[in-house]
């Protein structure tokens, strides 16, 4: 049976699939796959059956999953007994911690927002295990993704079995009694014990470093830090990984038997350690894979005369382990990750590694071989990965596995033993690290190093699973002609060349909230303008209430949408007018992706914001143009007339926005930035023959714009409302709504439809939301 547990492996994950992800084509697939099995594998009898019986009992482990794990809590509970089941996470002034409620044993995400520093304080250092608490709050559901490539918050917390958030107006360990302790509250207790004890005594930059290498808890790093490592394809450096945990148990049986202990007592100790281990370091996919290859294989040398394991069944009983017990873990990303790279260092070793010769030219080999098995999973969940990653890698491997993580334990050990840490330690180890981190925010920074193709259609999916696994196969093979080169140039160019060639077009009204923010891609490639790019506004607030990282439009909803569609230059951004609901994003569009240039309206006054645009385009040498009435400009057979505002605008900001008309996929556009109805009449007032099959209804459908005589002389046959979901300003205003309706206009809204999208080709094109 050994090295026939992949199959095994197999069949269970096609079980899995077919249950949870599509029945009928992972069903079709498992036929075909045993098919395969019996006519090149030559399986039969005993073996064929095991594969049956994997498939179908991990097929109703899915369908008991989809049956059983539904929420049976209702909107109208909003008072009940829970039990924390985590540490909490505590930033700026939001608390927020898993919980399990007592009667229907439920898991729940428990929020808080805290009311002053001193409660933070003691909120932050009271630990929450062993406490069963009286609660009450407001039950609301996880936000979903409102646009293409977004994040879906619901889907995410489904897949841990969440599916409430409890609001609570109260503190949240004030009606608690304590729980009788277990063995694995004592561990978790230790864990919340050893994060606090790091930041007491360490540092920042030492303490948060220590704290996600030493029990896996990443919550005090720096976003900007943490986003540097992403960027650069190493923040799997910063979970703890196998590699952490081979480290670790290597250096425990080593300094075990240099104290004199047997072989025999150091492998039982180990077997004990692990899952204490597993438990201590937060149960992160990548860490229970690796305990558990690492405990099936201490079993072999245990029974070493009745059983033989290889690395590849190691890793197969693994996998199959953890999708039985949790069938979900299939859609977490690190479980995904962790088992893809880990299939692919142990499938490629004997035939790929052995042929290279020096530990650098290996590390280059194994670095590019885990970024292959990883690209086709970063491009679906991520759209973009770092080609500086493969040279990343081989720096800050050693840099982890040699200096962070033995030192990082001993100054841990030295402290908690000692009392005291020598200064010259900790002024040494924060040289290292200041100077490693300024490296990684310069390879995060270089921008040519990133491939953004975009997030790959299901086809195109295959496409690459099939060019990798070819890649794979003539590597082993032998193969260094121009066959290999050409698959690698393929694997890099086939979804660039489609993205390409695409002949559809779209003008897509992204949903900011209460913003505005428009994408019109042209078809091939031939332009990608954006309109505005929505913006958050903040508020000056006390400093121990400033999350980390706040929410940015920009950054986070209008860049994942963009790099999702695979656009990494815009081609013209334009500015409508200076207002931050419109303009707030544009900072992080400015850094992240290529701006041909910047249209803003001829303001004699720019705002704050538009200046500080103005500074960054300087910066980068992007061109900034200040358009005004009869500015157009003509690409292929779209056309674009500019209306307003006149040359040096004088006046209120909304009044002098950017307001033009487009024909684009045959049909014609007014797209008003926030014009209002005093500017509208002037426009019609100077047009007035102009009609509009599509608007943009001004100020997010307010009543200060979209006035009677302008849309009774536009006839628009379709409106667009850009408006965030029970927004505070009431937009859109009713009276909006019902002139639109008398003119028969078919309304698209933002808020409760999500990104709507006008797909075209050939100029006929169809509208579509993406919510139903």
């Amino acid at each position: 049976m050994n090295g026939k547990y992949l199959y095994f492996a197999l069949s269970a994950l096609l079980g899995v699939l077919t249950a949870l992800v599509m029945f009928l084509p992972f069903l079709l697939l498992t036929i075909i796959y045993l098919y395969l099995l019996t006519k090149y594998k030559r399986f039969r009898g005993g073996q064929l059956l095991t594969v049956i019986l994997l498939f179908t009992a991990l097929f109703l482990a899915g369908e008991w999953t989809e049956i059983d794990h539904k929420s049976i809590i209702t909107e109208s509970d909003t008072k009940l007994i829970i039990e924390y089941t985590q540490d909490p996470k505590i930033d700026g002034d939001l608390l927020q911690v898993q919980a399990v409620e007592k009667q229907f044993q439920e898991k729940l995400l428990i929020r808080y927002q805290m009311k002053s520093e001193k409660e933070k304080e003691f909120l932050k250092n009271k630990s929450f295990f062993r406490c069963v608490c009286k609660v009450s709050g407001t039950m609301e559901k996880p936000a979903i993704a409102k646009n293409p490539n977004g994040f879906n918050y619901r889907s995410y917390l489904a897949s841990k079995e969440i599916y409430w958030i409890l609001e609570m107006n109260e503190n949240p360990l004030q009606s608690c009694s304590p729980l009788k302790s277990s063995p694995i509250m004592l561990i978790k207790q230790l864990r919340f014990s050893g994060v606090r004890f790091l930041e007491e005594h360490f540092p920042p930059e030492i303490a948060s470093l220590s704290a996600a290498l030493i029990f896996g808890d990443r919550n005090m790093l720096d976003p900007e830090l943490l986003g540097d490592y992403q960027k650069t394809g190493i923040v799997h450096l910063l979970a703890i990984s196998g590699l952490h945990v081979s480290l670790l148990i290597g250096m425990v049986f080593y300094m075990g038997i240099r104290c004199g202990l047997t072989r025999q007592f150091m492998t039982n100790f180990l077997l004990v350690l692990l899952p204490v281990y597993v438990i201590l370091t937060g149960g992160s996919s990548s860490v229970i894979r690796a305990a558990l290859m690492i405990f099936l294989v201490l079993i072999t040398i245990k029974w070493k005369r009745r059983l033989k394991l290889l690395p590849l069944d190691a890793i197969s009983l693994a996998l199959i382990v953890c999708l039985f017990i949790t069938p979900l873990v299939i859609f977490d990303v690190g479980f995904q990750l962790s088992f893809s790279v880990s299939y692919a260092m142990i499938l490629s070793a004997p035939h790929i590694l052995t042929g290279y010769q020096g530990n650098g030219v290996r590390m280059l080999i194994t670095s590019v071989t885990a970024q292959l098995a990883a690209l086709p999973l970063l491009l679906y969940h991520y759209f973009e990965i770092s080609m500086i990653g493969i040279l990343a890698n081989l720096l800050y491997i050693p840099l982890f596995s040699f200096v962070y993580l033995p030192g990082l334990y001993v100054l841990f050990f030295f402290q908690l033993l000692f009392r005291h840490t020598p200064q010259i330690l900790i002024g040494l180890f924060l040289k290292i690290i200041h100077l490693f981190n300024y490296l990684i925010g310069i390879l995060a920074d270089f921008h040519l190093a990133h491939f953004i193709p975009g997030k790959p259609h299901l086809i195109i999916l295959m496409i690459y699973l099939f060019l990798i696994f070819a890649v794979f196969y003539n590597w082993e093979a032998g193969v260094y002609s121009k066959k290999l080169f050409l698959l690698a140039a393929i694997l890099f160019t086939v979804q660039p060349f489609w993205n390409w060639v695409n002949p559809y077009g779209e003008v897509t009204m992204i949903d900011v909230g209460q913003g505005d923010s428009i994408l019109i891609h042209l078809p091939h490639g031939k332009g990608n303008y954006l309109i505005d790019t929505g913006g958050t506004i903040s508020f000056a607030e006390e400093k121990w209430r400033k999350r980390s990282k706040p929410f940015e439009v920009g950054r986070d909803v209008v860049l994942p949408y963009l790099k999702g569609k695979g656009i990494t230059q815009i081609d013209k951004l334009i500015l409508t007018h200076g207002d931050m609901d419109h303009i707030g994003g544009a900072l992080s569009i400015l850094t992240e992706l290529k701006v041909k240039q910047i249209l803003m309206p001829s303001m004699t006054e720019p705002s704050t914001t538009e200046l500080a645009i103005i500074k960054e385009a300087r910066k980068q040498g992007i061109p900034v143009f200040k358009v005004s009435v009869g500015d157009q400009w003509k690409e292929n057979k779209s056309e674009f007339f500019v209306l307003s505002p006149e040359k040096n605008f004088t006046g209120e900001r909304n009044s002098g926005s950017i307001a033009f008309v487009a024909r684009l996929g045959g049909v014609r556009w007014f797209f008003g930035g926030d014009l209002d109805q005093e500017g509208e009449e002037k426009i019609i007032k100077k047009y007035p023959h102009l009609t509009i099959d599509v608007l943009k209804a001004g100020h997010h459908g307010s009543k200060t714009s979209s006035s009677e005589i302008f849309i009774k002389h536009i006839k628009p046959k379709v409106a667009l409302i850009s408006a965030g979901e029970n927004n505070r300003f009431g937009h859109p205003h009713q009276e909006v709504l019902d002139l639109l309706k008398e003119t028969n206009s078919i309304i698209f809204r933002t808020d409760q439809q999500g990104a709507i999208t006008y797909r075209f080709y050939h100029g006929k094109g169809t509208f579509s939301t993406y919510l139903p």
